[in-house]
């Protein structure tokens, strides 16, 4: 098994990738089965927050598996470039909050699996990297569309261009990491993130992601409407009255949309 789906608490699930003979290099199959699992995970309204992790201590993911690419015609090429296109599309389409758990190695499309996500928590040991232009390819998963909007376009120009790596400290001031966590904890600082944001409203939570995402890629007007949009969707939600009335007589909320799905 490469790619595992936990459920660290009723509301959090995880996906852990296991391939420690290879880094969790990322060959067709263990593509194909993120892919899978974000499509599963994207589909289960009990789940307020995805974690990605690796079960390895040494690297969350080394990128492509190029072994496998070695002596592949371009034909090839393209049937497997559909595959990942395919499944970081699923993955970036996940509706709810995904934080990535980085220990070791992220480079290339490990680096770009963390993208997908809107929080990277990086241990002390991470290593961040887009190594692609010394190996006559660009990022291709959405490095160079990704990172120009978490870190600015000359900051990913620096990294895309000369392929260099950034360790966690580097990552955090650039802004490429959101939390730091000492070596071995990025899992655990995960999880506690994840807890806290899965104890707010699902609709809620679905709707600021929709909002986040849409009105980055807008201009202002566009995006304050896909904004309204999103407010009224929870502001006229069971969760609203819920939230409010739970606020007042301070406890924490049931939120209805939980309820109504059987959570």
């Amino acid at each position: 098994m490469t790619v595992e789906l936990g459920r660290p608490s009723a509301h959090v699930a995880e996906v852990i990738m296991n391939r420690p003979e290879a880094l969790n290099a990322l060959s067709t199959a263990q593509v194909r089965r993120l892919g899978d699992a974000a499509t599963q995970l994207a589909g289960d309204d009990q789940v307020s927050v995805v974690i990605i992790s690796s079960a390895l201590e040494r690297a969350f993911c080394v990128g492509a598996d190029l072994k496998e690419r070695r002596g592949v015609t371009n034909d090839d090429l393209l049937r497997q470039r559909d595959v990942f296109r395919e499944a970081f599309a699923a993955l970036r389409a996940v509706p709810v909050p995904m934080i990535a758990a980085v220990e070791g190695f992220a480079l290339g499309g490990g680096c770009e699996l963390a993208l997908c996500c809107d929080l990277i928590v990086a241990s002390a040991t991470a290593t961040f990297g887009l190594p692609e232009v010394g190996l006559g390819l660009i990022p291709g998963e959405g490095g160079t569309q990704l990172l120009p909007r978490r870190i600015g376009l000359n900051k990913a120009a620096d990294l895309v261009l000369t392929g260099r790596r950034v360790g966690a400290d580097e990552a955090l001031q650039l802004g490429l990491a959101d939390r730091l966590a000492s070596e071995g904890a990025a899992r655990t600082r995960a999880l506690e993130l994840a807890q806290q944001i899965a104890t707010k409203s699902p609709l809620s939570l679905r709707a600021a992601k929709r909002a986040l995402r849409q009105g980055i890629d807008v201009d202002l007007i566009t995006g304050l409407e896909i904004e309204n949009q999103a407010w009224q969707e929870a502001a006229f939600s069971a969760d609203r009255l819920e939230g409010i009335e739970a606020f007042n007589v301070r406890r924490a909320p049931r939120w209805p949309s939980w309820q109504e799905s059987g959570g």
